[in-house]
């Protein structure tokens, strides 16, 4: 197993030991988790098919459901 150290700035640090705290981790595990996540080229490729997905697609989910609600992202996760 391989090691890595990274210097983050104070912000940066107390914005992932938030998000690790809310998803119940050790800030190092959830650190692990998300270098995972994106080092894993099957959810890059996800991803980039989801995004062609939905922009191919788009107009018939609006016509069928309607309009998706924008919200900032700050009042999607204060309402979550």
């Amino acid at each position: 197993m391989k090691q890595l150290n990274v210097r983050l700035d104070d912000a940066v640090h107390e914005a992932l030991e938030q998000r690790a705290e809310a998803a119940g981790m050790s800030l190092p595990d959830y650190a692990r988790k998300v270098l995972a996540e994106e080092a894993d080229e099957r959810r890059e490729r996800f991803l980039t098919a989801a995004a062609h997905f939905a922009q191919a697609w788009a107009p018939a989910f609006e016509a069928e459901f309607g309009p998706y609600p924008h919200r900032s992202r700050d009042t999607a996760a204060d309402a979550a």
